[in-house]
């Protein structure tokens, strides 16, 4: 199962590449491959911009917040429930994932967007929970297609890797919003429609170059990721300063353009960087040197890739059922394990509860956020500021998830779990700050909240392929996240939909209304989520305290070198990239 690697152009040494076009040799690149997945992942966050266009759904439909926050648990299900992404990835390529996800994105958005504006007859609530859960799930098919890709193609670097492509979808609300101020104007509407088509076709016009290559390794990898690092920090911090400039000032619709252009030009820059990569590859690849043993790298690479077992032929093996390799023959920590085997491990099982607790909290919080300014009283253009401040922080923290935990876990052997629960109890604070509101502390609400969110993920994603190896990654990453939708459920729609609710039905009972008297519950005040948040904050301090287990198991995994394999696969084919074309 897997999707064959096929090899760079730079590390092929047959006849026929030896008048191979550099546009060629550059699109089917690592570099160019890695560019693409960053646009991908930027049009992969449109879950995050809920807290913008779901009061157009409420006003529109009429639903009260239990009804909103039912929405947003499907939501979240259909964008963590990933599964079937997972193993139609292992069974077909990655073009053909992307395409299925972009389809999938255009149809559940596309649906929603027809029933907001009245192009279509009111639906039903199910069937609105059905066009967003399809929209949301089509987020899955670009993570498996592009961020798995990714690490596939960088395995040393993984940290770096899913910090910059899920910081790249941190931004991705942000980045879209910015875009449909410049294409709609201020219409919440219209966000939905953008949201359908727009990642859509990124998908589509990307879905060849994306795909799994051989193993290579440079010496200037790692600086190279600083760079795409650098130009990221940058167009996250002129967002951020548009943001508040457009809460402070009226921009007009040139205004709004012309930040929409230097946010899509920033956004190109990474492809002239790889460009300049792919283009010294495409020189070395055309130098003379010393030849390498075809049979010695044959030998090896085969030898090297080959399972444990089929080299110890010579051994006899002893017939053991399905149940014993599932539970008492497990590979050991860093190995390839089946998914079986690591779904059943009691490491998934303390992963899991902390993934429950932690992202379950964070997505409420998220789904929330706009009816939480408005309870407090703020202006609609603050609350969209609002969001797009935790939208900004989000990508800051899978950015520091990314690159300081790697660094931390290379130089000083920090374990990842460790930050993992860190991140929590951080998340408990924000969690606080809306539950016992200060002027301004909103603000400082999202900022936490929106980092620890971010954060949680990457650290999640790269826990789960250091424990449990890579060759099933694209459905282990994907069962990895399965409580964070249990978490949305019950915290957001069991729990903080019903008691806001029930705080707008007494402020009714306190003006003599009825609640049918009103198409539209909503509740001022303070007191609106103070329970709701304090419980979400009790439970994510939980899910830290439980993520310590964790870090006790692995704590001495974690003092070894887990990237060794990887380097000695990778020395198999690093003199290919000077060979000379035959």
């Amino acid at each position: 199962m897997g999707e064959t690697r096929e090899p760079p152009p730079s590390a092929t040494t047959a006849g026929a590449n030896k008048n191979l076009p550099f546009v060629v040799h550059l699109v089917r690149g690592r570099w160019f491959s890695l560019f693409a997945s960053f646009l991908v992942m930027t049009g992969a966050g449109a879950t995050y911009l809920f807290g913008v266009y779901s009061k157009e759904i409420k006003s529109s439909l009429g639903y009260d917040q239990t009804t909103l926050n039912l929405l947003g648990f499907f939501k979240d299900l259909g964008a963590n429930v990933g599964v079937m992404s997972g193993l139609i990835a292992e069974v077909t390529p990655t073009w053909f994932v992307l395409l299925l996800g972009s389809a999938l994105n255009f149809t559940g958005y596309f649906m929603i967007w027809l029933a907001v504006t009245n192009k279509i007859a009111k639906p039903k609530v199910w069937q609105m929970c059905l066009y967003i859960c399809i929209g949301a799930n089509s987020q899955n098919f670009a993570n498996t297609g592009a961020l798995v890709t990714s690490v596939s193609n960088f395995p040393e670097s993984r940290g770096v890797v899913l910090g910059l492509l899920k910081g790249f979808t941190g931004l991705s609300g942000a980045i879209m919003t910015q875009i449909y101020l410049a294409v709609y104007g201020n219409d919440s509407k219209s966000l939905i429609l953008l949201i359908a088509w727009l990642p859509a076709a990124i998908s589509v016009v990307f879905v060849y170059t994306i795909r799994k290559l051989d193993l290579v390794r440079q010496p200037n990898e790692l600086a190279i990721f600083y760079h795409f690092l650098y130009v990221s920090i940058f167009l996250a911090l002129f967002i951020m300063g548009m943001t508040i400039a457009q809460n402070l000032v009226t921009f007009s619709r040139i205004a709004y353009a012309g930040s929409a252009c230097v946010v899509i030009v920033l956004l190109f820059v990474p492809l002239f960087m790889a460009i300049k990569e792919e283009l010294n590859l495409f020189e070395k690849s055309k130098q003379r040197v010393i030849k390498v043993s075809e049979v010695r790298i044959e030998n090896v690479g085969h030898e090297a890739d080959q399972p444990e077992t089929t080299r110890a032929t010579d051994q006899p093996k002893k017939k053991m059922s399905c149940f014993a390799n599932v539970f008492l023959n497990k590979p050991e920590r860093g190995e390839d394990y089946n998914i079986l085997q690591a779904l059943l491990s009691t490491d998934m099982l303390v992963l899991f509860i902390a993934t429950f607790c932690g992202l379950g909290t964070s997505l409420t919080a998220v789904d929330n956020l706009g009816q939480i300014g408005e309870s407090l009283g703020y202006p609609t253009k603050t609350i969209k500021s609002f969001v797009s401040l935790l939208s900004i922080w989000n990508y800051f923290g899978r950015i520091f998830a990314g690159f300081v935990s790697e660094i931390l876990l290379t130089k000083y052997k920090f374990p990842r779990p460790l930050m993992f629960t860190l991140v929590l109890f951080l998340s408990c604070v924000g969690l606080l700050l809306v539950a016992f509101p200060i002027p301004g502390s909103v603000y400082i609400a999202s900022i936490i909240i929106g980092f620890s969110f971010g954060a949680q993920l990457p650290l999640i994603f790269a826990i789960i392929s250091e424990l449990f190896g890579l060759k099933y990654y694209s459905t282990l990453f994907n069962c990895g996240q399965l409580g964070s939708p249990l978490g949305s459920y019950i915290l957001n729609v069991r729990v903080t939909g019903p008691l806001y609710d029930r705080e707008a039905v007494k402020e009714l009972a306190k003006k003599g209304l009825d609640r049918k008297a009103v198409k539209e519950l909503v509740c001022m005040g303070t007191h609106c989520y103070r329970l709701s948040f304090t419980i979400l904050a009790c439970v994510c301090c939980f899910g830290a305290i439980a993520s310590l287990i964790l870090v006790i198991r692995t704590r001495e995994f974690y003092k070894g070198d887990i990237y060794k394999k990887f380097r000695e696969r990778a020395k198999v084919v690093e003199p290919e990239l000077a060979l000379p074309p035959k």
